[in-house]
């Protein structure tokens, strides 16, 4: 039972296989081989339809006197299902496909019909480059930038599959935070712009309190209860970001400036402190009981 899975067999010392007789063959014969439809087609004796990946039993041949850069074209034969009828078809290595030749006719495939025409528009393409210089400096003008954009894209789509895979390997909660933290050097960039603009901004416009607008720093509002400082009011003003700085009295308008001359915004009169009569003249007032008179001591 064994004897018959055995790979191996026995030669005996004195074989020769020089000694055996060659079969002679045709030089172009055919082969039984079991096969697929390649394509979906039609037959062209009783119309039946044959869909792509039907097996047929068919027959193989080598073409004579037809190659592709010496690579052979191979032909097969099968027959309809419904009529028997013979069908042939080769194949095709320039367009890594097949060609319908005899008995049936290959139907119609839209795909087929888009790379036509898109080898047709390349090579339509490729002579109006041929032909204006302008015309081919203008299409790899395009096609670079479309690579840019396409690169910055998958660099764009790296970075964040980065980050979140950084994240996702980190357990602590406190390194998922530092990790969404990180920027790229593109964001690096772009902050450090902002900020150069923003230091320009600074340089440019300034914010300069008015001289005699408010009282002075550290007085408060008069009464017992102690109020707080009243806000100092502040002029933004534009300077040169190089040079000496504009006075801010010159800055003002006629009104504003009349109005400071005018001391409106003065500091208002403090209260006197009311002062006891009584004690600077040396009185003293007694009393004696409830409907005693006064007595004035001098």
């Amino acid at each position: 039972m064994s004897e018959r899975k055995v790979l191996n067999k026995y030669f005996p010392p004195d074989f020769d296989p020089a000694l055996i007789p060659r079969r002679k063959q045709p030089k172009n014969s055919q082969q039984v081989v079991r096969l697929m439809a390649p394509f979906s087609m039609r037959c062209n004796t009783c119309g039946e339809y044959i869909y792509k990946g039907k097996k047929f039993n068919a027959r193989k041949e080598t073409v004579d006197g037809e190659d592709y850069y010496g690579i052979k074209i191979f032909r097969f034969y099968i027959k309809c299902t419904l009529c028997s009828a013979e069908i042939t078809f080769k194949t095709d290595p320039k367009n890594t496909d097949y060609s319908a030749e005899h008995g049936a006719s290959r139907n119609f495939e839209p795909w087929r019909e888009e790379k036509a025409v898109e080898e047709e528009d390349r090579l339509a393409k490729l002579e109006e480059e041929e032909n204006n210089p302008m015309k081919a400096l203008e299409n790899r003008t395009v096609d670079s930038k479309r690579e840019m954009d396409i690169l910055d894209a998958l660099q764009d789509i790296r970075a964040r599959n980065a980050r979140n895979e950084r994240v996702g390997h980190s357990t602590d909660l406190l390194d998922k935070i530092h990790m969404e933290e990180i920027e790229t050097e593109e964001d690096r960039e772009r902050r450090l712009l902002e900020e150069e603009d923003e230091k320009l901004v600074r340089e440019v416009f300034s914010k300069i309190p008015l001289p005699d607008a408010s009282e002075p720093s550290g007085s408060t509002a008069s009464g017992e209860g102690g109020a707080q400082d009243s806000p100092v009011p502040v002029v933004t003003m534009k300077r040169k970001a190089e040079g000496q700085e504009p006075d801010v009295q010159s800055l003002l308008p006629e009104e504003a400036r009349a109005l400071i001359s005018s001391k409106t915004f003065s500091q208002p009169p403090v209260k006197k402190k009311r002062t006891d009569m009584k004690n600077s003249l040396g009185i003293k007032i007694k009393k004696n009981g409830a409907s005693a008179k006064p007595k004035v001591a001098v």
